[in-house]
């Protein structure tokens, strides 16, 4: 490529950043042509994120690679409270879950980032065919946005210009003094490392004359970091303010006698500041550190010379005082100033989106922020791969800042109170005011368990999501927001009325997950499991008491609607391609699998035939008794009634988007209509 004339070419979309949640858009057979860039020449092997909770972790099972993760990391089943006495002496105060029990088929488990991403990464290699790869140490140079072209599904009105770096422009410069252990440095990709180093690189690159390349894109996703390039391009911001808290961070492999190392802790000593300590795999032991002796400047930035391994290792001594600790192997290393800050804008013009760090920056403790970047990437994936597409009509993109945002918006507030309780110092007793209530850290941390799994995401009204309420309350509140109309107009009662349907499925909660049989192998599933991350839509009828005459009647009638010519199911099935290429249907019915047949008691288009492989047996599904793993109780988990039954539609992301009785075959068509291209 010569500078004097880049190369120009055509992509649906390209992603700005190589992290967890970058590489995770790529990873099913729906996603369209894609490109990676990343200003840097090397991926993560030590450090960074590394807890996973449980919705994380449902995530990465229905992409396919859940079991790895599993299988490599610590798990978190306690977290035990250390407090100071009248002595001043740190003892356990309390143990607790580190999972709210019966929350999730996972609990919350450590791994650090650089496996995830490889996870990702050979994820991204098996169904791109190896097509897909991240393309290191290449830069964003400018991006320009053709306003005549936004509104045009076959336009590409995003132009990128990338410049490709050397191999010494594109490392990060690290640290490796300081220490008694060579050690890897995060310094530099904390908020207390440099400033942004792009346009030095930019200069650089074309004083060597070094390469470019122009790319026209449909989409661009920023998903490069709190100092986000592609934020500031677009002229967003984040709002929001720097805390006075610095803290350290340390994975090591400890010489100790505190008896909980293996455990999650919350250490609040009684002068020296605050530790959380976070049992890894391999030995390792991940040391949260407050720094009690770093206090910003007047420009509320703090100096970072003075923080090295050793000082930020001798707080963590004192904290743990009268207990000993040492170490011969340090991993990684960095250190962070608390802050609290969320972008006023997730998107321009439907075209550019950010996510991660690009538009939510908090304090790590909670083990909030790889998590809700890769959902936040998981709620934005499915919608722009399946819009890039022609699948879906480019109105759903516009719930991306009204569901995350408001997410964001919950992280901080939480965040900000967590970071204050945890960062500040015990209280001597009732009187003492400026002291933190230890009871009030615990009562937070209780609370704090359920939002921080993840499973507590409810996503207000919008053409994928039929509820009623005003879309800009439930969401982020923004203008953007309030320009959002739902596509269905419900009232309150009706909606009182078809959620009662299925109480244990609200609308615009993911699917929780219970275990049901396979009719035709008796394999015991969890349901969830069935919901892969494909960019499938799934029709979800529960059947009822199939032998029953009258409710056997009513399920044939909606599935002779569904299979149609003219239904929605039809319609949206490209010429050529099975019927469940873009909407799958699963059926869980409640008689006894023993009395019923999957050929002779179920319409074909809940078992569809293909003439090459016979029957689909993988769509039928009974709420019955395992031989081995007992009794799921589906129906009543998910609040069904057992002889009626009802139907629901859910997301590609598994978040549940309509529901109604079979009669409401109108209902479930117009749900389908608002969100999906539908032909003839």
């Amino acid at each position: 490529m010569s500078s004097d004339a880049p190369a120009e070419s055509n992509v649906d979309v390209l992603i700005i950043g190589a992290g967890p949640a970058g590489i995770q858009h790529p990873t099913t057979a729906s996603w369209p042509r894609t490109r990676i860039i990343d200003k840097r020449n090397t991926k993560i092997f030590c450090g960074q994120a590394d807890g996973l909770q449980c919705r994380s972790l449902e995530i990465f099972d229905s992409l396919g690679f859940g079991d790895r993760a599993w299988k490599e990391a610590n798990h978190m089943i306690e977290i035990c409270m250390w407090n100071p006495g009248a002595d001043g002496v740190i003892r356990r105060s309390d143990r607790i879950p580190d999972t709210i029990v019966g929350l999730s088929r996972f609990q919350q488990i450590v791994l650090h980032q650089g496996r995830i991403e490889r996870f990702f990464l050979d994820n991204i290699k098996k169904y791109s065919g190896d097509t897909i790869k991240v393309e290191r140490g290449v830069l964003p140079e400018s991006l320009e946005i053709d306003m005549d072209k936004v509104e045009d599904d076959a336009a590409y009105p995003v132009k990128v210009k990338l410049r490709i770096l050397s191999d010494e422009e594109a490392t990060p410069p690290q640290a490796q003094s300081g220490s008694k252990v060579k050690a890897s440095d995060g310094l530099f990709r904390s908020n207390l490392g440099m400033e942004d180093d792009e346009e030095d690189l930019i200069r650089k690159s074309k004083a060597r004359a070094g390469e470019s390349e122009v790319v026209n894109a449909k989409y661009v996703i920023g998903c490069d970091g709190a100092r986000s390039w592609t934020r500031r391009t677009l002229g967003f911001e984040l709002d929001g303010e720097a805390t006075d808290f610095i803290w350290g961070v340390m994975d090591i492999i400890p010489v100790t006698d505190f008896p909980d190392i293996r455990m999650r802790c919350a250490i609040h000593s009684a002068s020296n500041g605050s530790l959380m300590v976070i049992p890894r795999e391999n030995r390792l032991v991940g040391l949260y550190i407050q720094l009690k002796e770093v206090t910003p400047d007047a420009s509320g930035r703090a100096d970072r010379s003075k923080i090295t391994p050793d000082f930020i290792f001798s707080a963590a001594q004192k904290i743990l005082a009268p207990y000993k600790i040492n170490y011969e192997y340090c991993d990684w290393w960095t250190a962070y100033q608390i802050g609290q800050r969320v972008g006023t804008s997730f998107d321009a013009e439907r075209r550019v989106f950010l996510a991660v760090d690009a538009v939510h920056t908090h304090s790590p403790k909670a083990g909030q922020g790889m998590n809700v970047s890769m959902q936040d990437a998981f709620n934005l994936g499915w919608k722009v791969g399946l819009v890039a597409k022609g699948i879906c009509k480019r109105e759903i993109l516009s719930s991306y800042q009204s569901e995350r945002r408001r997410v964001a918006q919950d992280l901080i507030e939480f965040d900000q109170k967590f970071s204050r309780l945890f960062s500040g110092r015990p209280a001597k007793g009732v009187m003492d005011a400026e002291g933190v209530s230890m009871e009030e850290f615990k009562e937070a941390f209780l609370k704090g368990n359920m939002f921080t799994s993840g499973l507590s995401v409810n996503y207000g009204p919008s053409c994928i999501v039929v509820k009623p309420g005003d879309a800009a309350e439930q969401g982020d509140g923004s203008e953007k927001t309030k320009k959002l109309v739902a596509t269905h107009a419900i009232t309150p009662e009706e909606f009182q009325r078809k959620q009662a349907l299925a109480s244990g499925l609200p609308v615009g909660m993911r699917v929780n997950s219970f275990r049901v049989l396979n009719q035709a192998c008796a394999r015991p599933w969890h349901f969830q499991e069935r919901l892969k991350a494909d960019g499938r839509f799934r029709v979800i009828l529960f059947a009822g008491n199939i032998l029953n005459p009258g409710q056997k009647e009513r399920v044939d009638k909606f599935c002779a609607q569904l299979d149609a010519p003219g239904s929605f199911l039809r319609r949206a099935t490209p010429s050529g391609k099975p019927i469940d290429t873009v909407v799958e249907v699963l059926t869980i019915h409640s008689a006894k699998r023993v009395e019923t047949e999957l050929l002779r008691d179920f319409p074909e288009v809940l078992h569809p035939f293909d003439e090459h492989v016979g029957w689909d047996y993988n769509k039928v599904f009974v709420d019955d008794e395992s031989y081995h793993e007992g009794y799921g109780n589906a129906y009543k988990n998910y609040g069904v009634d057992r002889e009626r039954g009802c139907v629901v539609a859910v997301r590609p992301d598994q978040y549940v988007g309509w529901m109604g009785e079979l009669e409401d075959f109108a209902g479930l068509e117009g749900y389908f209509a608002g969100c999906l291209v539908l032909r003839g």
